[in-house]
């Protein structure tokens, strides 16, 4: 019989001992190939137009009797209990999929995650599940955070580099919110710079919080990086990322995390 989803086969050659590492571990696996792991989308909006640009691709668990479970949990326990991979490309699967019927200007972000740098056959994974999805290369961002490169930059540099050359975009996301490496701003293909919400939420009432936005822009400008800012929940903060250069944004302000049908609808507004 076939598998509900193309990622249940890989579960086979995978260790299942390791899912004693988490009590949810055994179930988690089971609602992967089961399909039960719900893929939403918080939309983004272009600061100029104020029209949706795209989406970032995020994942929840509704279980049964631990209730909703989130993203960065469930990456938590996926981790634990040798998922992290699996999760991550049932995530990417699935979101590409759905982003193959949005209009042809949207964007697609999608997380990277460390075990997805340190998978030596990451990069064709990648490129099947575009081919798969009919999805272009050139509308998928990866975003990818200090905690996936710190082990390993020179290799992970690497690898973005070969994935950059397939026409994908790679944002570096929570920045500010780390130790802010500036290395990785020399060392990486980058695109995009993506502010954490810590960056953005005195900017509407605080001229040093405001000052630092200025400066981020003003850096990102002169390395000829966009810049996306999330945790816009304020109409004065959506004010203050337009007049310094922000190129789009997203959070609260604009919509919440949806099904990707509900994107769909909206992009068409």
């Amino acid at each position: 019989m076939q598998s509900p989803h193309p990622i249940h086969d890989r579960r086979q050659k995978r260790d299942r001992r390791s899912h004693a590492q988490h009590p949810l571990g055994a179930e988690l696996s089971a609602a992967i190939g089961r399909s039960e792991v719900e893929v939403v989308f918080q939309p983004q909006f272009g600061c100029e137009s104020g029209t949706i640009t795209g989406a970032e691709a995020l994942v929840r668990w509704s279980h049964p009797t631990a209730g909703d479970i989130g993203e960065e949990q469930l990456f938590a326990i996926a981790g634990q209990t040798g998922l992290a991979r699996e999760l991550s490309l049932y995530v990417l699967e699935t979101a590409l999929a759905a982003a193959s019927a949005w209009p042809e200007h949207m964007r697609l972000s999608f997380n990277i995650t460390p075990a997805d740098l340190a998978a030596a056959d990451f990069t064709n994974s990648l490129a099947a599940a575009l081919a798969k999805a009919g999805f272009a290369p050139e509308r998928l961002t990866l975003e990818i955070t200090e905690q996936a490169l710190v082990h390993d930059l020179d290799g992970s540099a690497e690898r973005l580099h070969r994935l950059v050359e397939l026409g994908i975009r790679v944002a570096l996301d929570d920045f500010g919110a780390g130790f802010c490496n500036f290395r990785y701003l020399k060392k990486l293909p980058l695109h995009y710079l993506k502010l954490d919400r810590s960056m953005v939420e005195g900017i509407g009432e605080d001229s040093r919080d405001l000052a630092v936005l200025r400066g981020i822009v003003a850096m990102a400008s002169a390395l000829d990086l966009a810049v996306i800012a999330e945790g816009i929940e304020l109409a004065s903060q959506l004010d203050a990322i337009r007049r310094e250069g922000c190129t789009s944004w997203q959070e609260f302000l604009g919509a919440r995390p949806m099904a990707a049908d509900r994107i769909a609808a909206l992009a068409a507004l």
